[in-house]
C-alpha cells in the first residue's frame, strides 16, 4: 500500500503478541471482548503499531475516543505541561482552575442557552450514574424509559437503561427497577412492519397510546434516555424530526430528556453534539470518550434549575481530574478551529465511498451516519435483509489480518468511528482494503 499503508511484516498475532495474549489470558478479567488479537505497543495519527512491528490504520479510534488521533502533539504538550503543574486534587472537595474553566466552556457550546452547570465524572457510565440520580432527586419521580438496543454503560444503574445484548444483563438480577424500554426508529427494521414517513411516528404514538395508558403513568416518568445516534445497537440513524416530536410528547408530560452523548458527542457526527443535527434542546446532556482524548474524563451537564441538589448529594474523587479538564479544552479548541469541518467533509466523503459499495455488493444491506460515525449493515441479501453476523465478523477479521482496524456494532454491523484528524488519503487506503475484503467474503 505504499509508505502511507498499512505495513504487515508478520501475520498477526506473531510471537510476541501470542506471549501478551497467553499472560492476558492468566490475569485479565475474561469478560473483555476482544474482536482480534491486536497487541497494540505504540500509534501515531491515525496508525497503530503492535508489539511485532505491523502497522494498522486505526478506524476505530479506540472505540472513538481517540478524537485527535494517536500522539497528536498538542496533547502530549498540554499532558506535560499540566503534569509539571498539578495531576490531581479532588475537584469535588477543593477548587483549580482547570476544571472551571472546562465547565464554562461546556456550558458555553452545549444545546440551548448558557445557564448549564456541570458534573465531572470519570466515564460514559458515570456521567449516565450521575443523570440517572438527578433526574430522580430533582423530578421525585419513579419511573425512567430507555430504548431497546441502547447501550449507556455496565455499571448497575446504566446497565439498567441498556438494552444492547443479552449478555450485559445475564447473572446481574436485580438491576434498578422501573425501567421500561420502548422501541427506537430504526427504519431500516422497523418492528412495526411500517415505512418513513407514512409511519407518521407510530413508535413515538404507541408510547403515549399503549405504554401510558396501560402500564406506565406518564405522571411519574422522571426522564427518557436517549442516544441521538444509536451506538453499540447498529450506528441506528433516527429520521428527521423524529426527536422533535419525542420532544413533544415528553413536554407534554413534563418528562425530562437525558441525551447520551457519551459517542456521538466531541465532534464525532460533524457537530458539537449530535442532538444538534435534530434541533432539540435535552435537559440534560452526558459526555465522555472523546471528551478527552484517551484520558479518563466523564461529564454530566444539566440545566442550571435541575442541577440544583444540595452538596454531598453526589461527587467523585478522580472525576474533573486536572489534566484531562486541560486536554479537553485543547479539543475544544481544536475543533473550533477548523476539525470540525474537517469531519463534516470526510465524514460525508467516506459515507459516499460506502454507498458506492453497498451498490456493488448483496451482503451490504444498509449504509447510514453522520460526520464520521458510519454503520455498515451485512446481510444475506438485500431482499430478505437477513442478519449475517458470520460474515461480518469475517469481514473484520480479514481486515484486521490485512491492517485495518474495524469494530461490529449491533448484531450484525460495522462501524467506522476513525479518529476525527483522518485524511482523505487514509480513508482511500481504508476503503480499498475493505472493499477487496468485502469482495473476497
Amino acid at each position: 500500500m505504499g509508505k502511507l499503508g498499512p505495513f504487515i511484516k508478520i501475520k498477526p498475532p506473531g510471537p510476541k503478541a501470542k506471549e501478551y495474549l497467553e499472560r492476558d489470558s492468566k490475569y485479565i478479567s475474561p469478560s473483555y471482548t476482544r474482536v482480534y488479537p491486536l497487541v497494540a505497543e505504540r500509534g501515531e495519527g491515525c496508525w497503530i503499531y503492535d508489539v511485532d512491528g505491523n502497522k494498522y490504520l486505526d478506524l476505530n479510534a479506540g472505540v472513538a475516543v481517540c478524537a485527535l488521533g494517536h500522539s497528536h502533539p498538542e496533547i502530549l504538550k498540554v499532558i506535560e505541561e499540566q503534569s509539571k503543574k498539578l495531576i490531581h486534587y479532588s475537584g469535588t472537595d477543593f477548587y483549580y482552575p482547570p476544571e472551571i474553566d472546562l465547565a464554562e466552556k461546556l456550558a458555553e457550546i452545549s444545546p440551548g442557552a448558557k445557564n448549564r452547570k456541570v458534573f465531572f465524572a470519570n466515564s460514559g457510565a458515570e456521567a449516565i450514574e450521575c443523570a440517572i440520580k438527578l433526574v430522580k432527586y430533582h423530578t421525585n419521580r419513579p419511573y425512567l424509559i430507555s430504548f431497546y438496543s441502547s447501550f449507556h454503560g455496565r455499571t448497575m444503574g446504566a446497565l439498567s437503561l441498556t438494552a444492547s445484548r443479552e449478555i450485559q444483563r445475564k447473572g446481574f438480577y436485580s438491576l434498578i427497577p422501573g425501567i421500561y424500554h420502548v422501541y427506537y426508529p430504526y427504519c431500516y427494521r422497523c418492528v412495526f412492519n411500517l415505512s418513513y414517513p407514512k409511519c407518521n411516528f407510530y413508535c413515538i404514538e404507541i408510547i403515549e397510546e399503549t405504554i401510558f395508558k396501560k402500564v406506565l403513568p406518564p405522571e411519574e416518568v422522571a426522564a427518557i434516555f436517549f442516544e441521538p445516534i444509536q451506538g453499540e445497537g447498529g450506528y441506528v440513524v433516527p429520521p428527521e424530526n423524529y426527536f422533535k416530536k419525542l420532544k413533544e410528547l415528553a413536554d407534554k408530560y413534563d418528562i425530562l430528556l437525558v441525551d447520551d452523548e457519551v459517542q456521538t458527542g466531541m465532534g464525532r457526527t460533524g457537530k458539537f453534539f449530535g442532538i444538534e443535527h435534530w434541533g432539540i434542546i435535552p435537559d440534560i446532556v452526558t459526555l465522555a470518550k472523546g471528551i478527552a482524548g484517551g484520558l479518563p474524563l466523564g461529564a454530566c451537564i444539566a440545566k442550571s434549575g435541575i442541577m440544583s441538589w444540595k452538596p454531598g448529594s453526589h461527587a467523585s474523587t478522580f472525576g474533573g481530574n486536572p489534566v484531562a479538564c486541560k486536554l479537553s479544552l485543547k479539543i475544544i479548541e481544536i475543533l473550533e478551529n477548523g476539525l470540525l469541518e474537517n469531519v463534516k467533509k470526510n465524514g460525508e466523503y467516506l459515507l459516499n465511498l460506502l454507498k458506492e459499495i453497498e451498490k456493488k455488493y448483496e451482503i451490504i444491506g444498509d449504509v447510514r451516519g453522520k460526520g464520521l460515525m458510519i454503520g455498515v449493515e451485512i446481510v444475506k441479501d438485500k431482499k430478505s435483509k437477513e442478519r449475517d453476523k458470520e460474515k461480518r465478523n469475517k469481514i473484520v477479521y480479514k481486515c484486521f489480518e490485512k491492517g485495518v482496524l474495524l469494530l461490529p456494532a449491533g448484531e450484525n454491523c460495522i462501524r467506522f468511528c476513525p479518529p476525527l484528524i483522518i485524511s482523505k488519503e487514509e480513508i482511500d487506503i481504508g476503503i480499498e482494503i475493505f472493499e477487496g475484503v468485502v469482495k473476497e467474503i
